[in-house]
């Protein structure tokens, strides 16, 4: 008998934190873009990166049933669609 223990939920858990661990901080990297971008007037690449990081912040957001996270990107994003419509 084999001394060897295998944990699939646990290993299922450990994949999917590595996974959103990802997400965050390409998202993150992403966002920081965008600001450069907004910085050096590189439009309308600077709202396609926000757009970008906005989606994997909420998706992060979704993933840990994190409201407050999913909200301050659900705002970022109204705001953005907003200042797209009057622009």
């Amino acid at each position: 008998m084999s001394s060897t223990h295998h944990f699939p939920a646990s290993s299922r858990l450990i994949e999917r934190e590595h996974f959103i661990l990802i997400v965050k901080w390409i998202a993150s990297i992403l966002q920081i873009m965008g600001y450069s971008a907004t910085a050096f007037g590189f439009t309308p690449l600077n709202i396609y990166l926000f757009l970008i990081g906005l989606v994997g912040w909420f998706s992060v957001g979704l993933l840990w049933r994190d409201k407050a996270i999913m909200l301050i990107h659900v705002v970022a994003l109204a705001a953005m669609i907003a200042g797209l419509i009057t622009a």
